[in-house]
């Protein structure tokens, strides 16, 4: 399996803006060949800090996910997002290859 991490950081006073939007995403990502499951994360004492995690069967399968048009459909509805300082940010990406469950 294969995880990506993607954090960052929202004014807390935004938190829950952006919690709903990740709440009522478009499910695309849930039809890529090999995605497993889509979890949002928030800090306990920051909550602020957000943390999507994608998890797919392989690294190729989120390879082809990052270069779908679906993916690119995403990301380009997010740069058009009303409020600007929450479309601005960018996130910290990590990746990781899971060897143990």
């Amino acid at each position: 399996m294969y995880t990506v991490f993607s954090t960052f950081l929202v004014p807390d006073d935004k938190a829950n803006e952006v919690i709903q939007i990740y709440q009522q995403r478009s499910r695309l990502v849930d039809k890529a060949a090999g995605f497993i499951d889509f979890l949002l994360l928030q800090n306990d004492r920051h909550p602020g800090e957000l943390t999507v995690q994608l998890l797919f069967e392989t690294k190729e399968d989120y390879l082809n996910w990052a270069r779908s048009k679906e993916f690119k459909q995403i990301h380009e509805l997010e740069k058009k997002y009303p409020d600007q300082e929450l479309a601005s940010i960018i996130p910290k990406i990590n990746k990781y290859k899971v060897v143990a469950t």
